[in-house]
This record gives structure tokens, sequence and C-alpha cells, in this order.
């Protein structure tokens, strides 16, 4: 049975994230994921081209030593792996799940935030602080987004949960108890 996309993204990187934890190099592993991702975001066609079965061995080889040349230790030899298993396709899951476990253990929750008007750096930081503490985090990063049909109040995305104080939503429900 042959693995889907997700689910390779999501046990490699968490295999590579156990090994960097055992060997005490989560950030320093990081750090180079986030650079093997803009590789991968300047050449987004980089992992296809090295699965591709009409590349010959030889050029995929070559392709990949290039690659290679800028990382060492754990990370290069990870990507070894990934090659030789034709997974370099699904690399940017596996940069994805080990960033996800690595903002965990650094106590941080990503998610977005949606609001009627733009927030003051006040405001948002000020719901950051809160979705933090609600959510048992040190830190949260929301990423914002305005949309006016909300009307007002906030709507928070983290950690799959969804916190709707948005007045529309109140609404919404207020008219579905009156019966409209």
């Amino acid at each position: 049975m042959k693995l889907d996309k997700f689910t390779v993204g999501k046990r490699y990187g968490k295999a590579l994230f156990e090994l960097a934890m055992e060997e005490q190099r989560l950030t320093e592993v990081y750090q180079e994921l986030m650079t093997l991702r803009q590789i991968y975001q300047e050449i987004p066609t980089f992992g296809q081209i090295v699965t591709d079965n009409r590349l010959d061995l030889h050029e995929k080889r070559q392709l990949v030593d290039q690659l290679l040349k800028g990382f060492e230790g754990l990370v290069r030899n990870f990507l070894e792996i990934v090659y030789e298993y034709d997974r370099m396709d699904d690399l940017l899951l596996i940069i994805d799940e080990y960033e996800r476990r690595y903002d965990e253990y650094q106590g941080l929750v990503l998610g977005t935030i949606t609001t009627a008007v733009a927030l003051s750096a006040e405001q948002k930081s000020k719901i950051e602080k809160q979705i933090a503490d609600k959510l048992g985090y040190k830190q949260a990063q929301l990423k914002e987004t305005v949309d006016p049909t909300i009307l007002g109040g906030v709507i928070v995305e983290a950690n799959h949960q969804v916190i709707d104080g948005s007045i529309k939503s109140q609404l919404d429900y207020l008219r579905q108890k009156i019966g409209r």
C-alpha cells in the first residue's frame, strides 16, 4: 500500500524531529530546514525533477549532490535517505511537520485572527497573549486577516480550534433562536 504525501510528511518529519532531539540539535536542524525550504521555494519543481522517472539516475544524482553541498551531518544524512526512498517531492511536507513539532516544543502556537478592521499592534499582541494562555502555550503567533463581513469582534483559528467571537455569528445564533 502506497502512503499518501501527508502521511509520509508526518512520519519523516517526526523521525527527523526525534533524532534531532536525541542529538540535542533541534534548533540547528530547524535552521537548516528553513534554508532548504527557501531553496524549494526558489526552485519549486526541484522535488518533481529528482523523482521523475524520465530523468537519468546519474543526472538526478548530480542535482541532489549539488543540493547536499549546502548541508552537513544530520540534515545531509536525512536528505540522502529521503532521496534514496524517492521522497524528494514530499520534502516540503516533511519540513512542515518538523516545524510544527519544533514550534510545539518551543511553546509556540500558530494561527490566524480575523477581524472586521485592522488591529493595532497593541491589540494584536494582547489577543495573542490571551490565546496563548487559553490554549496552554507560552506564545501565540497569529496571522492577521481583515474581513468586514464579520461586522465586529474576532475569529481566532489555532491548534485545530476555532474561537468565533464575531458579531455576525452572534447575530446568526440569535436569528436561529428566534426562528428567523
